[in-house]
């Protein structure tokens, strides 16, 4: 490749290139100049640990030997439409089906996560003949517009006025909920009887799917209580609708399990993922079916498909990298480290402005809060990407980054999804980090002059 001098490469992104979730003026932009397993360096030679995966993707970690082993052979890998038989495409559905929940049988491959999410409504409205579909407030499932609409939070204002059959229900935030449940099994039933009236009031046989991450990553790793997923399961049978899960995010691995739907005693009707089947070395997603909906089109035409499905050489990766979820044991692994983790985690309790924190595995959130006694947040909802982006939460954000622990925010929770590949030890040099800045975070920029260690 040929080489270009660094100052270049700014320069014509900073001119030519749309960054995705900001306000363009201004933008500058840090290179990744080298990474290696939980780290990467910047264009200066600053270290970082990568305490997000990018975005919640790296499982594997950095410039990871077998992936780069793969990208050797592509010229040996023949390119094929979608039509044909290959031997990566056969194989990589095989794998999948092989780890996800026994009552799956077949795999449709879409290009990332939320152009899946897309198919699979298309699908359960083929599959079922109805055409509503249910999702969550305080969901994410990408940004085109079908998973827009599906959204249930402030990023899918830009695709309104919508698509007509998206109906939104509420996700169960035992934090912010106004209702002091006695206990998980309450609330549960609080929220299942609320959308079994919702149900009931949008018309049961016109309700395709419902459609819900298991647990929504990028609104805050909301665990659902428990029996909630079961009893959405419930309701799902008794009407008739097809339950889908969203597992690109929580997906191989990252919660400790092979999917999340693994920590429950249900099985959905269909599931989309992309990010860890890759990895984020190559693009690539995609929607497994159970046997049910499978036999359907058995028999009726799937009226769906892309130029890049199954694409032989993000295939060809996607193999690669479920073989190593296996040969490392990088699931039992990353159930490990998530205990260490969660001992670091619910530490952070001691701090005046921590809220909440939420984990499960090796995908956690740490909500902060102006106020412990009023739970009043860092950000108001939907204002992180309008006027207040350069307020309270970028500024801590950017003192973790200063001080080489990187990862993102959304609302007033800090994301914390290292690569799966993360030692003990690591975890708590990157916690140290983590203490160390909100520590000065509290003291400088928080409070002031108030007391930064609530006692």
């Amino acid at each position: 490749m040929k080489q270009i001098d660094d100052g270049q490469i700014k320069k014509d992104d900073q001119h030519y290139v749309l960054h995705a979730w900001a306000k363009q003026k201004n933008i500058h932009s840090k290179m990744i100049k080298k990474g290696e397993g939980v780290f990467f360096w910047d264009e200066s030679g600053k270290k970082y640990y990568d305490m997000c995966s990018q975005l919640v993707y790296l499982n594997v970690g950095h410039n990871h030997p077998k992936l780069m082993e793969e990208f050797r052979h592509i010229g040996e890998i023949p390119l094929a439409a979608p039509g044909f038989a290959t031997a990566s495409k056969a194989e990589l559905a095989r794998k999948i089906i092989e780890v996800a929940p026994k009552n799956m049988a077949k795999v449709f491959f879409a290009n990332g996560g939320a152009d899946s999410n897309d198919h699979a409504v298309k699908i359960a409205r083929m599959a079922t003949g109805r055409y509503k579909i249910f999702s969550r407030y305080r969901s994410y499932h990408g940004a085109t517009f079908g998973a827009g609409n599906l959204s249930g939070e402030s990023r899918r204002f830009v695709v309104e006025p919508g698509i007509p059959g998206f109906i939104k229900f509420d996700t169960p935030y035992l934090y912010r909920e106004s209702i002091d449940f006695e206990s998980e099994e309450a609330a549960t039933a609080f929220y299942l009887d609320r959308l079994n009236n919702q149900i009931l009031y949008e018309g049961p046989d016109s309700i395709a799917a419902i459609f819900m991450e298991p647990i929504p990553g990028s609104n805050g790793v909301l665990v659902p209580p428990k029996g909630y997923l079961e009893g959405v399961r419930k309701l799902c049978d008794k009407y008739g609708i097809l339950m889908i899960c969203d597992e690109v995010m929580s997906g191989f691995g990252r919660t400790g399990k092979m999917f999340a739907v693994d920590h429950f005693d249900f099985e959905p009707d269909i599931m989309t993922f992309a990010k860890g089947v890759t990895c984020g070395y190559s693009p690539l997603g995609g929607v497994i079916v159970s046997e049910k909906v499978a036999q359907y089109f058995d028999d009726h035409v799937l009226m769906t498909g892309l130029t890049y499905s199954g694409h032989t050489v993000s295939a060809q990766i996607g193999c690669a990298t479920l073989d190593i979820y296996k040969e490392e044991h990088l699931i039992d692994h990353a159930a490990a480290m998530g205990e260490v983790l969660a001992e670091r985690l619910e530490k952070l309790y001691r701090f005046a402005s921590v809220g909440d924190v939420r984990h499960i595995g090796l995908f956690a959130a740490v909500e902060l809060v102006k106020d412990k006694a009023t739970k009043e947040p860092l950000i108001a909802y939907g204002l992180d990407y309008g006027k207040d982006t350069v307020g309270l939460m970028s500024r801590f954000v950017g003192l973790l980054s200063e001080n080489g622990f990187y990862t993102y925010s959304h609302e007033s929770s800090v994301m914390i999804a290292p690569p799966l590949i993360i030692t003990e030890r690591q975890i708590n040099e990157a916690m140290d980090i983590f203490e160390n800045v909100l520590a000065q975070f509290e003291k400088n920029d928080l409070f002031a002059d108030q007391t930064v260690i609530s006692k």
